[in-house]
């Protein structure tokens, strides 16, 4: 983005003295600069991810957990060297009580599962 205003002050420079321009990306195009959040959330949806977001970022992004979610069985799906895998988190510690060590850091291409609790 910085890269990209420039160029285009410098062009707009033959027009305008002196013009500012920033340039503001809302939607990344690249698949692993998200976070993906799935199961039950109030609107399941990929996230743009940012320089130390955590799970809990994640979760008030897409409006927090429905009233059929089983927080505590929630999981961060994590390709590392081309193998999955798979990491708990308990999301209803984290929401209902504070447990910041369930907190987890995310990285770009995270998939966030939170399934259904069992009646």
């Amino acid at each position: 983005p910085t890269q990209l205003a420039h160029d285009i002050e410098l062009k707009l420079s033959e027009y305008i003295r002196s013009p500012h321009v920033n340039v503001i990306v809302t939607k990344p195009a690249s698949l692993f600069s998200q976070v993906k959040v799935i199961g039950q959330v109030k609107t399941p949806e990929a996230v743009a991810y940012h320089a130390g977001m955590t799970v809990l970022d994640a979760v008030l992004a897409v409006g927090g957990l429905t009233e059929y979610a089983a927080g505590n069985r929630a999981r961060i799906v994590r390709m590392v060297g081309g193998t999955e895998q798979d990491i708990p988190v308990r999301l209803e510690a984290l929401v209902n009580s504070g447990d910041m060590s369930q907190n987890l850091a995310l990285k770009p291409g995270d998939v966030l599962v939170v399934p259904e609790s069992r009646f």
